[in-house]
């Protein structure tokens, strides 16, 4: 009887020693993915445009796709990846994130640019006959061209979420990565999955609501629904040059050089009189700034070496230039 008692003590030890390290993967998780939150907005604003020119029952099937091809990237391939930089070559990590906060930078940029100069796209997609001929070659074109939009994004994800992880334990490190790349996945995607169907809610509600509210609810949803879709799209272009430029200062301070963070510090902390959120919005804006002007400077770059390069290398224009 006393063996069992011991036994089962043991098991209680063992139980709370798990719930103790399910509650710190959790924790680590949700502060390494805070990390992302511009890339995932990005993301969230990007993926509709997938959708486009589809009928809608094939939407959501379209979109379980290329979640579950997100997925593969960060699991299959980015995770391991990532934990063996991080076992092997942590040194890595700062300059991989400052090559992302590049690309976060010229992204946002060009994303201005394209606006300001007003470059009108009467495409409607990359083959316009295709389109009408081959639906189904379509879908798996649109498909492959998210997913590899996806890796470029995912790989920033999950080496923003390494460097915010504190070293720990390797199968920590592991289960904390992998609980992020699960999460954001379903954040993400669950948020697109919403917005592309929510104008088919409003068309429904305003077909068939029994009430006026009802019907107004409706045509209020799929005349909203447009805005929405720009808000987002600015939103995650401001969010991508302010995290961009702060994930560049703050990779240079952890490589050594300690003058542009400590910079906007003091010019926060002179001009915030105090305040904590004036502070943070006045280093935010700054940060915003420097990944406009970093952008800026790599959008020649970009779209006249980077892009030619990477469509040659896995075909298509829509993975080269997101």
């Amino acid at each position: 009887m006393s063996g069992l008692l011991a036994l089962l003590d043991d098991v209680s030890a063992i139980a709370k020693v798990a719930a103790a390290s399910v509650d710190d993967i959790g924790a680590a998780a949700m502060k390494a993915g805070s990390k992302t939150a511009g890339v995932l907005i990005d993301d969230a604003a990007v993926t509709p445009k997938y959708l486009q020119g589809f009928k809608p029952a094939r939407e959501l099937p379209i979109i379980w796709r290329i979640a579950r091809g997100s997925i593969v990237n960060k699991l299959v391939f980015l995770m391991p990846a990532a934990l063996l930089m991080q076992a092997f070559a942590p040194w890595l990590i700062w300059p991989l994130l400052i090559l992302g906060g590049c690309y976060l930078a010229f992204e946002g940029a060009e994303k201005i640019v394209h606006v300001l100069t007003r470059h009108d796209d009467h495409s409607g997609g990359p083959d316009g006959s295709h389109d009408v001929q081959d639906p189904t070659h379509l879908e798996e074109e649109k498909i492959k061209g998210a997913i590899k939009t996806d890796f470029i994004l995912s790989a920033e994800i999950m080496v923003i979420s390494m460097s915010a992880i504190e070293a720990s334990t390797f199968w920590m490190e592991a289960a904390t990565l992998a609980v992020v790349a699960l999460l954001v996945t379903a954040a993400v995607y669950g948020a697109v999955a919403v917005i592309v169907k929510m104008d088919d809610v409003g068309l429904w509600l305003s077909q068939v609501s029994r009430t006026g509210f009802g019907r107004w609810l409706g045509r209020a949803i799929v005349k909203f629904m447009p805005w929405l879709l720009k808000t987002l799209t600015v939103v995650g272009t401001a969010a991508m040059l302010w995290v961009g430029g702060s994930i560049i200062v703050h990779s240079l301070h952890e490589m050594g050089w300690h003058w542009p963070e400590e910079f906007i510090h003091h010019v926060a902390v002179d001009y915030g009189q105090g305040s904590g959120a004036l502070q943070w919005i006045i280093t935010a804006a700054i940060d915003f700034v420097l990944g406009f002007l970093v952008g800026l400077v790599l959008i020649p770059i970009g779209t006249r070496v980077v892009a030619p390069i990477w469509a040659a290398l896995f075909g298509g224009k829509n993975t080269a230039a997101h």
